[in-house]
């Protein structure tokens, strides 16, 4: 595996690094103190001696805060860096009240169980007797739950596993509902978008029925830096939440290096991969002695980076990501925090706040989807008080081209803001008939449920059958819960199950809306990084039946699209111009796909298919561009030049998108057109990718003029002549990238922003 590596982009020789050296910008974070106030006075003996046992003698001033505040009662978020000691945060006040109350419980909800584990194990070290923390998760064997619901004090689980498996059975945890007094949420800019909104759904569930139980827990937050802790807390509960931001924590001096691999075919543009410069950097510098950690995007991308490091370095590099046993997971983790393991090369799942000790170097392939994560990754570097280092390897992608041109972006960007709407109704639907199961909903919750009206979905719940009403109340006309058959990590609708074909094994799903996409016949799929090839989709049972795979094809399909808008809801005529959002109806069929190879990109044919169209309710912006103003931008007046460069545009929009929107480009999509009936133009489409929206083109057309400003300069700024997977190409274009005309792109936009410059009043 590690042969694929080295053999396709071979180390690149000492001269050429010499001749094209790879930085392209560096920027220099200062150290930053600490600052720190004693403990409070009145703290419990035994807790304030359980925290000199850690040598914790001070609180930096954010953990202080956020005590004062969660003892008193009043909802908080912090969002300050990694390594800022965010976990004592709420940990101190949630054992305080533990320690006069052992009767008192309280619920941890992490992101990964992973995570969740990592805070158990931080729990248990206080070794406070009063304290009975337990996980509970799809990893807690069935006989030890009666155990963890009769006992624990502190249950630590996730937001798949309380929609799921407790909510539904809220009966048989009465007694710690009853008693329940505080709710932590950790890596809360984790739950974003669509899975944001289920999230949500969960969460006011859960206040719902605690409720009903006499019970109003204090709710306390762990963020990422983001721009609107507070607003995405609020977003998520309906609670009115303070918002701690100010890091009192020390910090070394980072120094964060943007790295620009080397042209391997100038005149094509392409360059050596990513992953094969990543391998090389985290080689050389566990050869050079810093303990370096490496963050790719899957699982098989960990174990390449990993096994070609190993072959320079040895056993001193592993890999770590989703899918490892427990037990290979602690050994990393081990290896990593008393110094036998130097380097690792690691998926997401080392991003979150599992503890693995002290790092001085990361690697960074690609950009990591958001600023939070690009810096809550380079904030792994530095927990002594050494300089730490800090390299992103730019990926052969317009927004990483971008920011190697453009790196101030990266030192001075404001951070992104989460998302997260409950009022989705392909969202809020499902979690009404669960809220349904769960408790009665009364006429009078109707026009507040779950945080939003429901009266229409309530009315379409009861008309389907799906709910029958009993004097003012409306009950689950089903038979047993429906929680199961709602994946809160999907978009909507009854999703596909992926099997294994072989043993039948369940690996997961995909959601309806990208189904005939992802796991059409012949698809390569990848799954939480592990990589299987498609024999066969079931439309009737809904089944893709999957093989694992080991080659090096990727597939890529071949997709037409057509974009209706349904409703407008604000406009801005901008000249001979205009920038719309609202409510699309998007309809898909997916012809045909394409195999390439996986590391040089070539062509191996294309392959038909014969699947039905999908219809997609969504929302999206849009951009319009008059006729005159094309011919004045000196495109000819013909149909293929007017929609290679609105092709090229809607690429490149799409690929900038994450420099504006807290978002990744696989979550939109795109459809340019010389002239759309409903506009009347020449029209771009941006659309979420999700049914009913995910907040993202609504975000985005706020962000407006700067997010076209940057798609221009990008596009401009790119050496190749024709277009390339730095500018104008997308690794996800349904047509092939045909036609595009980046040199036309570059005069659609100029012409479109000197029509912003002097922009009229909404006309929504």
């Amino acid at each position: 595996m590690a042969g694929d590596l080295t053999e396709r982009h071979p180390p690149v020789p000492d001269a050429d690094r010499t001749i094209a050296p790879r930085i392209a910008a560096s920027h220099r974070l200062p150290a930053r103190p600490a600052r720190t106030v004693p403990l409070p006075d009145d703290l419990p003996p035994v807790l304030r001696q359980r925290l000199a046992d850690a040598n914790v003698a001070q609180l930096f001033t954010h953990q202080a805060e956020a005590h004062a505040r969660l003892r008193a009662g009043r909802h908080t978020v912090v969002a300050t860096g990694t390594a800022s000691g965010k976990s004592l945060c709420y940990q101190l006040p949630l054992l305080e009240r533990l320690t006069g109350d052992d009767r008192a419980t309280a619920l941890y909800l992490a992101p990964t169980k992973a995570l969740a584990r990592d805070q158990l194990r931080a729990l248990r070290d206080f070794r406070l007797p009063h304290v009975r923390a337990a996980a509970y998760d799809g990893d807690t064997p069935r006989h030890e739950r009666d155990a963890v619901r009769r006992t624990a004090n502190v249950v630590l689980t996730n937001p798949d596993m309380l929609h799921t498996g407790l909510l539904p059975h809220h009966r048989r945890w009465a007694d710690f509902l009853h008693r329940l007094e505080f709710v932590v949420i950790d890596e809360l800019h984790t739950a974003r978008g669509v899975f944001g909104a289920h999230v949500a759904a969960v969460l006011r569930r859960l206040r719902r029925v605690a409720e009903r139980y006499g019970a109003a827990p204090t709710f306390a937050f762990a963020s990422a830096t983001i721009a609107n802790p507070g607003e995405h807390a609020h977003h998520l509960t309906g609670l009115d939440v303070d918002e701690i931001t100010v890091d009192g924590s020390p910090r070394p001096a980072v120094t964060l290096s943007l790295w620009d691999p080397p042209l391997t075919d100038p005149d094509a543009g392409t360059r050596r991969s990513t992953l094969a410069e990543t391998s090389d950097l985290l080689s050389g510098m566990v050869q050079a002695g810093p303990a370096t950690l490496a963050f790719v995007k899957s699982r098989k991308a960990a174990e390449l980076v990993a096994a070609a490091a190993r072959e320079r370095v040895g056993d001193r590099v592993l890999a770590y990501r989703a899918g490892l046993l427990p037990e290979e997971r602690r050994h990393v983790e081990r290896g990593l925090t008393d110094g036998s393991l130097r380097g690792v090369a690691a998926t997401d799942a080392l991003e979150l706040g599992v503890d693995v000790g002290n790092l001085d170097a990361v690697v960074i392939a690609g950009w990591p989807g958001t600023a939070a994560s690009l810096w809550q990754q380079a904030g792994r570097a530095g927990r002594r008080d050494r300089e730490a280092v800090v390299v992103f390897v730019a990926d052969d992608d317009p927004l990483d081209r971008y920011l190697l041109r453009h790196p101030e972006h990266l030192w001075s960007r404001p951070l992104e803001a989460a998302t997260a709407d409950v009022s989705n109704p392909h969202v809020l639907a499902p979690h009404v008939r669960c809220a349904a199961f769960e408790l009665p909903v009364a006429d009078e919750e109707e026009a507040c449920l779950l945080g939003t009206d429901a009266r229409a979905v309530l009315a379409a719940e009861e008309e389907a059958g799906r709910l029958r009403r009993r004097g003012d109340k409306r009950y689950w006309a089903g038979r047993g819960s429906p929680a199961g058959n709602v994946a809160i990590r999907s978009a909507g609708g009854e999703p596909f199950r992926i099997v294994h074909a072989a043993t039948g094994e369940l690996i997961g799903d995909v959601d309806e809306a990208r189904a005939f996409r992802t796991v059409h016949p012949g698809a390569v799929y990848v799954h939480q990084g592990a990589v299987y090839a498609v024999d066969d989709l079931d439309l009737d049972d809904r089944i893709a039946a999957v093989s694992p795979y080991d080659g090096d094809v990727t597939t890529h399909p071949r997709v037409d699209t057509d974009v209706t808008v349904a409703d407008v809801a604000e406009e801005e005529a901008w000249g001979r111009c205009g920038l719309a959002r609202g409510r699309v109806e998007v309809t898909t069929q997916v012809l045909a796909y394409e195999r390439r190879r996986l590391f040089t990109g070539e062509s191996l044919g294309v392959v038909d298919l014969d699947l039905p169209r999908s219809r997609l309710d969504t929302r999206a912006f849009w951009l319009t561009i008059a006729a005159d103003v094309l011919a004045e931008a000196g495109l000819p007046n013909n149909e293929r030049a007017v929609a290679g460069a609105a092709h090229a545009a809607e690429h490149a929009a799409i690929g900038l998108l994450p420099l504006t929107t807290m978002c990744d480009r696989w979550d939109v999509g795109g459809l340019s057109t010389p002239w759309h009936p409903d506009t009347g133009a020449a029209t771009i489409f941006v659309y979420d990718g999700y049914p009913g929206g995910a907040g993202i083109a609504d975000r985005a057309f706020r962000a407006g003029v700067t997010h076209l400003v940057a798609t221009r300069d990008a596009v401009a700024g790119c050496g190749c002549t024709e277009g390339c997977p730095s500018c104008v190409q997308s690794p996800k274009c349904g047509n092939g990238n045909e036609p595009l005309d980046k040199a036309g792109a570059v005069r659609l936009l100029s012409a479109v922003l000197d029509e912003l410059a002097e922009p009229s009043e909404s006309a929504g």
